[in-house]
């Protein structure tokens, strides 16, 4: 990271009323790109509900846990941190004059949450027309599901891919991951720089609705767009693909490793280098489409021959006839491999009130050749930036 080198969105100020994973997520990719975030928490409830979501902390020089949580440190870098009860008349009016700064409002709470507090999108436009406002919400601002409450877990249910997830016979299964909220929170970054863009040309700001359902149900890609095609519901394959074979996960004599044969030729070099070519020019199998069909007769066949083989042994053959293939990592395999460690996987930012005067985060993945992503500030303690953000809306005051 170069901090000599200014931020793409340096200059951009962002009042974040959001609080759990999907509007921090986009939150913290606009800090990361430069912008400057107010992360607004809850006195009442001592600050973001993911500060308690442990088990494990960060430990302070005393030893003893901090409010930075694992998850909170997840989503909440690159922001300053103030204590406001916006249910307060003065916590209101520090939320309007934070407002009337911005350029970005993004929130999740309920459905017209904000109206009764004044704090609404129609309420803070009508007073700053230029205003970019993202509204985040289970399933949208309108529709027969508007206020009913929206997690991740909920979202991946109700949006289908839970369904396509685990083994065939086995549950559903959600993804390891918040993956529902995680991918919101960029669809909500992409819509609001766009909006910002749009700002930028007309001055005219605008209300984005977003919901998780709403995102989720966008991200079925293929197996949505099959059944639209086909009208047949699709199934869940485990690690198998509904387009692609063979594409899974095999075991092999001292674990597991992933083979996607992604074309006819592949196909062709992978029966080579198994020694078994006479399955590449078999009529039920030389083609994808064929291979489709006909996959309850092809795994079978191929389970065997790969148990026999060790893991590195079928790796190093596969690459070599530039058929895809790779290991299965847990986390601290992929976080330690040297593909992480060459393109700056974990990211260390200091801290001087955590035992080891840093704390070691995942980085942001763009590598931008002019406006380095910036790890300047790491997740803050709740409220740290109150006194500071209060004596700069003062100073603002006797200026004008």
């Amino acid at each position: 990271m170069d901090a000599s080198k200014p931020g793409a969105l340096d200059g951009v100020f962002v009042l974040d009323l959001s609080r759990i994973l999907a509007g921090p997520t986009a939150t913290q990719l606009l800090g990361d790109l430069g912008a400057t975030v107010i992360k607004v928490e809850n006195p009442k409830t001592g600050g973001d509900d993911t500060r308690g979501w442990g088990p494990n902390y960060a430990k302070g020089t005393d030893g003893k846990p901090t409010d930075l949580s694992a998850y909170f440190m997840a989503a909440n870098r690159n922001k300053q941190s103030i204590a406001v009860d916006i249910s307060t008349p003065e916590g209101q009016d520090i939320i309007r004059q934070l407002a009337a700064r911005a350029d970005i409002v993004i929130e999740n709470y309920k459905p017209d949450g904000l109206v009764k507090y004044g704090l609404d999108h129609a309420t803070l436009r009508a007073a700053h027309p230029g205003l970019v406002y993202c509204s985040i919400s289970g399933f949208g601002q309108h529709g027969p599901n508007r206020d009913q409450p929206g997690y991740d877990l909920m979202a991946q249910g109700y949006g289908g891919i839970m369904s396509l997830t685990g083994e065939p016979e086995g549950a559903p299964m959600k993804v390891g991951v918040g993956i529902a909220d995680v991918m919101c929170g960029m669809y909500a970054t992409i819509g609001i720089l766009a909006a910002l863009r749009h700002r930028d040309h007309t001055g005219e700001g605008q209300h984005i609705d977003l919901s998780l359902v709403d995102a989720q149900m966008a991200w079925l890609i293929n197996e949505g767009c099959n059944y639209l095609t086909s009208g047949q519901v699709p199934e869940r394959r485990g690690n198998a693909h509904p387009n692609i074979v063979p594409y899974d996960a095999f075991e092999v004599s001292d674990g597991h490793v992933l083979i996607a044969v992604g074309n006819d030729a592949q196909f062709a070099r992978f029966c080579d280098a198994l020694g078994v070519p006479e399955l590449a020019q078999d009529a039920r199998f030389v083609t994808n489409l064929g291979r489709i069909e006909n996959r309850e007769s092809l795994i079978p066949t191929l389970r065997p021959i790969l148990s026999k083989m060790a893991k590195a042994d079928i790796l190093q053959m596969l690459q070599e006839v530039k058929v895809p293939c790779g290991p299965i990592h847990d986390v601290a395999e992929a976080l330690a491999s040297e593909q992480a460690q060459a393109r700056g996987t974990v990211v260390e930012v200091e801290r001087e009130d955590v035992a080891d005067g840093h704390v070691r985060l995942l980085a942001n993945p763009l590598k931008f050749s002019a406006t380095p992503v910036r790890y300047d500030r790491a997740p803050p303690r709740f409220g740290q930036d109150t006194q500071a953000v209060l004596a700069s809306l003062k100073s603002a005051k006797k200026q004008d």
